[in-house]
């Protein structure tokens, strides 16, 4: 009979710290960024909170036996017309994985910044939470800290769709064997429900 191990380092002061200053620098970060120069404000964006929904595919890079994973993601955005709004995101990084049964999931929120490009939206946002980590042959899991930071577009078909494209990093400090690396590319679907 084997028995499941369980490893947690979530969080550690140094990591809390680390995780408070990383926050920290890409909310200035988003301050720093210039507003685009000589766009009217639309009409539908003179007043509110927009809270939108959506789901897509990423193909994902994991430095753990250098690994390339499919994973399922959903996120919420609730944007102002002041440009910074706030996400949440959980990727389950579970598909197309080796026959080894690794597997990992992050569960993630965090600051968003955006600006309206004629149809585009382009973003940047910096995220952090937990990751959950199964390791190979289900020896053992674990629960991590993850900051993330990424950009991308929503490119906008109605006033209520769009489509997204955008690339993530996550950075993994406490990882059981050293820091880890997690990046890649997501395509999905974005729904505006007011």
């Amino acid at each position: 009979m084997t028995t499941k191990r369980s490893c947690s380092s979530f969080p550690s002061s140094r990591t809390a710290r680390f995780a408070g200053l990383a926050a920290a620098v890409l909310f200035l970060a988003v301050f720093a960024i210039p507003a685009a120069s000589g766009q009217a404000a639309e009409a539908v964006d003179r007043g509110g909170t927009r809270l939108t929904v959506g789901g897509g595919a990423s193909g994902m890079k994991v430095e753990y036996g250098n690994r390339f994973l499919v994973d399922a993601t959903g996120w919420v955005d609730a944007d102002t017309i002041r440009r910074i709004g706030l996400e949440g995101e959980v990727k389950w990084i579970h598909f197309f994985q080796q026959s080894d049964h690794v597997n990992l999931a992050t569960y993630q929120g965090g600051v968003r910044y955006h600006f309206n490009y004629g149809k585009a939206q382009p973003y940047v946002k910096g995220l952090v939470g937990m990751g959950q980590f199964n390791f190979p042959f289900n020896y053992a899991s674990g629960n991590y800290l993850v900051a993330s930071g990424g950009g991308g577009v929503d490119a906008i078909f109605t006033r209520r769709w769009s489509v997204r494209t955008e690339f993530e990093y996550q950075y993994w400090p406490e990882f059981t064997y050293g820091a880890m690396s997690v990046y890649g590319f997501t395509m999905g679907v974005r729904y505006r429900i007011f």
